[in-house]
């Protein structure tokens, strides 16, 4: 077992979507998938069998999400010293190129369905579309209050409520053909679902990426902690400033404080690693003390710049 120092590597703390959601939520999909390709084959509907398709893709989003939190929960080694964590914004990344795919697919299917209307079996649509109401929404239910926190939990949040809104669409576009017979309904209220769902899936898709290329969070801005660590008493310099995402859900800093009058000593560390929690949600912080207000610079050959105290005088400690 990998072992670093205590307080860099604690227990994880932050609240995760249980698993019990994530296994009720992929059960009730892949009954779902089964009863729609079922009903295709039994009524010959090709829109079904097709839908039953495009909502695999769902239980598989939801699969991914689930093991990349499973991931996450995972101790760190002396390979992986983070840990897995990064997994969920992979899982979060992979989610929204998949649902951008669908949802493209779903466009052009209903931009072809407007130039060539064609009929849909309407009575056996609406009772398996129903049912994808009930399926997907109460999915999305149990996904929505983790939706706003967490970016591997949102791109689930979207997958499934992209099918809710979209079974919705096909109940009432359904009802609607049968007194009306307008055909070119449904593919036009599917062509407005699948741009808002595209749009909202894109802000998604931008911020997992920035996760990905470890940008700082979104929720915090940058200037602010600096004039809070600027304004801490006894400070003169602060530099190498870092902020990123270690998670969907975690955040790190590493910086270094100059303190001329010297050392300031652990509760110093460990007070302002509070305060940083608090203020900032940054869960992890590595801090790092110097004396001198300027260290002498030294540009390597390999273009790499090394920071040294002119008379080695410095300390970094960490704390969770």
């Amino acid at each position: 077992m990998f072992n670093s120092c205590p307080y860099c590597q604690s227990p994880h703390t932050i609240p995760k979507t249980s698993n019990y959601i994530f296994m009720l939520g992929a059960l009730l999909n892949i009954g779902f998938v089964v009863v729609e390709v079922f009903f295709g084959l039994t009524s010959h509907s090709l829109a079904l069998l097709a839908d039953a398709g495009h909502n695999a893709s769902d239980v598989l989003g939801l699969l991914l999400a689930w093991g990349a939190q499973w991931l996450s929960q995972r101790p760190a080694t002396e390979k992986y010293t983070y840990g897995f964590r990064r997994a969920s914004i992979l899982a979060a990344l992979a989610n929204a190129v998949v649902l951008l795919l669908v949802m493209g697919g779903i466009t052009i299917e209903a931009i072809e369905r407007l130039i060539h209307p064609s009929l849909i079996a309407v009575e056996t649509t609406i009772a398996v579309a129903a049912v994808g109401i009930i399926i997907n929404g109460g999915t999305a239910a149990l996904f929505a209050r983790g939706n706003q926190n967490d970016l591997n939990v949102r791109g689930v949040f979207w997958h499934v409520t992209a099918d809710a809104l979209i079974s919705l669409k096909v109940v009432l576009v359904g009802l609607l053909i049968t007194q009306t017979n307008w055909m070119w309904l449904d593919p036009f209220v599917s062509l407005v679902i699948a741009l808002i769902i595209i749009y909202n899936t894109v802000k998604l898709l931008k911020q997992s990426l920035d996760f990905a290329l470890d940008a700082v969070p979104p929720s915090i801005e940058i200037e602010q902690v600096k004039t809070f660590l600027q304004d801490i008493s006894g400070v003169t310099e602060v530099n190498d400033l870092h902020i990123w995402p270690l998670s969907t859900t975690e955040t790190a800093l590493s910086v270094r404080l100059t303190l001329p009058e010297g050392h300031p000593g652990d509760d110093f560390l460990r007070e302002t690693s509070q305060k940083l929690k608090e203020e900032f949600a940054i869960d992890r912080a590595t801090i790092q003390i110097e004396i001198e207000e300027t260290p002498t610079i030294y540009s390597l050959a390999n273009s790499r710049t090394c920071y040294v105290s002119r008379n080695m005088k410095w300390n970094c400690v960490c704390y969770k």
